[in-house]
């Protein structure tokens, strides 16, 4: 008599790759590169999670739209919350933690577009350039308009960093996402950039903190916004990104090619940069009525 034996194939054996639900929080908190959405993850899963009170294998879709209904404060940051809860299901999901994603099938609330808002003119930039009298704070402006760049390149940013380029010269910022990118400066920039240098050592930062010689501290940088928009008169929530919205406004203002205002800012999609273009629009059919 002759036994057979059949031989099953076994499939491929998935690994949960999170212990328990708070070590699945803090594995998708730590996976941005970014402190602030670090710190904006961190305290939108203690609100999502208290809000809930169950585990989030338990979790449903009316749980989601409770807890977007629940929500105050204004559109972009309810938006955000959904869109962080959203987030925290899918990394769960592709984890292996939860088998099913109830975030897949709700939608975070519509947000009215108000890059317009944010969008100083040439006039004003110049301004506040012209009105700062200490040396390394107008640098510090002028290169955040220049350059495009956000308060985190800026205080990363180290002479090794900073390279001539025929009159001119050049910065390479490591940017959001992880990625590094090298930006072209005006001539006059890269004067004013250099000048600060003195005898520094390539690995000491481009702005020092008065305190200590270090990298100046990103509020620091904030306060040297708001103390120059402050004396050219302008709108009190102007920070160091409203001058990077303004150096793609006015760059796109100029002429310049949509695919190069996306490489020297690091946008990930020319959609991105696109929003520039419909915040301020060259022209529109209602300038063509008699009205």
């Amino acid at each position: 008599m002759t036994t057979e034996i059949a031989i099953v194939e076994a499939g491929p054996v998935i690994v949960r790759q999170a212990e328990n639900e708070q070590h699945l929080v803090d594995l998708w908190i730590a996976s941005s590169n970014s402190v602030h959405t670090r710190r904006a993850r961190s305290e939108d899963a203690v609100r999502f999670l208290g809000f809930v009170a169950k585990p989030l294998a338990m979790v449903t879709v009316g749980d989601l739209y409770a807890y977007a209904d629940s929500l105050s404060g204004s559109d972009s940051a309810r938006a955000r919350r959904v869109n962080h809860v959203k987030s925290l299901l899918s990394f769960g999901q592709r984890l292996g933690y939860l088998v099913f994603n109830p975030g897949s099938v709700v939608k975070a609330p519509a947000v009215k577009e108000t890059l317009a808002e944010r969008i100083i003119s040439e006039a004003d930039v110049h301004r506040m350039l012209a009105l700062e009298t200490d040396p390394r704070d107008k640098v510090l402006l002028t290169l955040l308009y220049a350059a495009g760049v956000r308060i985190s390149e800026v205080v990363g940013l180290t002479w090794r960093d900073c390279a001539a380029r025929d009159d001119a010269g050049q910065v390479t910022v490591f940017g959001k996402g992880g990625k590094t990118r090298v930006v072209l400066l005006p001539a006059s920039t890269w004067r004013a950039l250099s000048g600060l240098r003195g005898d520094a050592p390539a690995d000491a930062p481009v702005f020092k903190s008065r305190k200590g010689g270090g990298a100046l501290d990103p509020s620091a940088i904030h306060r040297v916004v708001k103390s120059a928009a402050e004396r050219a008169g302008l709108d009190p929530a102007v920070s160091a990104h409203w001058l990077r919205h303004a150096h793609a406004s006015h760059a796109l203002d100029r002429g310049a090619p949509i695919h190069l205002v996306q490489a020297t800012l690091g946008h990930a999609s020319v959609a991105t940069t696109g929003r520039y273009l419909h915040a301020r629009p060259n022209d529109s059919s209602g300038r063509w009525l008699a009205v």
